[in-house]
């Protein structure tokens, strides 16, 4: 049986943004089909913490995936960033997805401490919380996407590719 992947991307908030870059590059990445998993994309959420939350976790609770993925626009970034954590006033959740593992050798990819203070790292603690509160352990991350030019497309969409396939290998290592 194939596993099952849930992405997630973000629609525009702000006049100048044509398009979100999260969503362009799920866009890319669920043309291919050489994955060795369903992907499923949840596109365009509304960029509103508890309407997206709301989504993103009823759908968890339909599809039940064997890995999530969410991802986020940062037009200040210029690499693919893996977030380790997200905050709620005083409270934080830590993804417990070996990054350092997952990263390593990546071209384009960094890990980041900090999520932003929006609406994806709302949209992170609510997913971490969910399934921690769950006692669920579905690996879960949270991706945040530079603006996307033909001369950074093709290694980003490498990285963010090899990070779907790598989770994919961790997440049947901790099941076997």
């Amino acid at each position: 049986m194939s596993k099952k992947v849930l992405l997630t991307s973000f629609s525009t908030w702000l006049p100048h943004q044509k398009s979100n870059s999260s969503d362009d590059l799920l866009h890319e990445v669920t043309k291919d089909d050489y994955f060795l998993a369903s992907l499923t994309a949840l596109r365009q959420l509304p960029v509103d913490i508890h309407q997206a939350s709301n989504l993103v976790i009823e759908r968890i609770n339909q599809l039940n995936p064997d890995l999530i993925i969410s991802c986020g626009m940062a037009e200040r970034r210029t690499i693919l960033t893996v977030e380790s954590q997200a905050r709620r006033e005083n409270h934080l959740i830590k993804t417990w997805v070996k990054l350092d593992q997952l990263t390593a050798g990546l071209k384009v990819t960094n890990i980041s401490h900090d999520a932003g203070k929006f609406v994806c790292e709302g949209l992170y603690y609510a997913l971490l919380k969910h399934l921690r509160d769950r006692n669920l352990q579905t690996p879960c991350i949270f991706v945040h996407v530079p603006l996307l030019y033909s001369h950074n497309l093709p290694d980003i969409k490498a990285d963010f590719s090899e990070i779907i396939n790598r989770l994919l290998i961790l997440e049947s290592k901790t099941t076997v």
